[in-house]
């Protein structure tokens, strides 16, 4: 089957500055595919290349069979976008707005559904003006669904949002893939594009440094596993010859055993031999932030 995302050698330029330096991916259909990176990678500019809202200098572009540079109306009829900054007219209700959006559509979803599902529904006579900023966050993405998209953009979708409210979108979007739309999701959060994607493209300074399913990611980049544990014990030497162990380092009462293989297990077994059982005693498997500090040197907030 053939991408319904395809993009050749994109490069676009404001200036001297290089926001998407020759870039090159492909997006298969029903996938939830990840843009991570910090701000001013150029993960927005990408994506709003894809959906004719900017023009690349150089590169070729196809989503859903069509060129964005000649199709721009055609395409747009068969997306949904939650941009990174939106508004609305003031007062306009929040009822108004998705029946104002689904009045428009070619196959328009039942926005009274959307409203229940992104938790509006006590808010549906609101102004727009008095939403707080996450109410606003979940307005926006109903917004993107209601035209019932082949393909929906998300822009910093859980920005604002708090916790509980994020791990609400996220069952959402899922649902949103399971009924065959492909999602692309534009994210500084590690964690959501480690529990949310299928497939991850980290950005950088423009460029994709590396491309591959979560878990293809961490496998390639960061095998490492921390263990982690309190003793005032003074002599741990013995953590030295535990197979798989490659450090050991302390900070006060603080220990943290780095290694690889069942470093858990085996670390436990030997602090147990030695009369020593920590309460507080846990692993930390390598993540996403791992694998980005690796492959750009540098963490995502800096």
């Amino acid at each position: 089957m053939p991408p319904i995302i395809s993009v050749q050698n994109l490069r676009k330029t404001y200036g001297k500055t290089v926001a998407v330096d020759d870039i090159s991916f492909e997006v298969s259909k029903g996938e939830i595919f990840g843009f991570l990176g910090p701000n001013g990678a150029g993960k927005t500019t990408t994506v709003e290349c894809l959906q004719a809202l900017r023009n690349p200098d150089s590169g070729n572009i196809s989503v859903l069979g069509l060129d964005p540079l000649r199709q721009a109306q055609e395409l747009r009829r068969r997306v949904g976008s939650q941009l990174q900054e939106s508004a609305l007219p003031d007062r306009i209700k929040v009822w108004e707005a998705l029946d104002l959006f689904a009045s428009v559509a070619d196959d328009a979803l039942d926005w009274h559904i959307l409203l229940d599902q992104w938790g509006l529904a006590e808010k549906r006579k609101a102004g727009f003006h008095s939403l707080s900023g996450g109410q606003k966050q979940r307005l926006f993405i109903a917004l993107s669904l209601v035209n019932n998209p082949e393909i929906v953009f998300l822009d910093e979708m859980t920005a604002g949002l708090d916790p509980a409210a994020r791990r609400v979108a996220w069952d959402l979007i899922r649902a949103v893939r399971d009924r065959g739309t492909t999602v692309v999701l534009v994210t500084h959060f590690m964690d959501e594009a480690e529990n949310l994607c299928d497939r991850v493209a980290i950005v950088d300074k423009g460029k994709i440094i590396a491309s591959d399913t979560p878990r293809g990611l961490i496998a390639s980049h960061a095998t490492g596993v921390r263990v982690l544990f309190s003793t005032d014990k003074p002599d741990l030497a013995f953590l030295d010859k535990v197979s798989g162990v490659k450090n050991v380092s302390r900070k006060g009462d603080r220990v943290e055993v780095e290694g690889s293989g069942p470093l858990l297990a085996l670390v436990a077994a030997a602090l147990v031999e030695h009369g020593i059982v920590p309460a507080d005693l846990r692993v930390e498997q390598p993540s996403l932030e791992d694998v980005f500090l690796k492959v750009t040197g540098h963490t995502v907030g800096e």
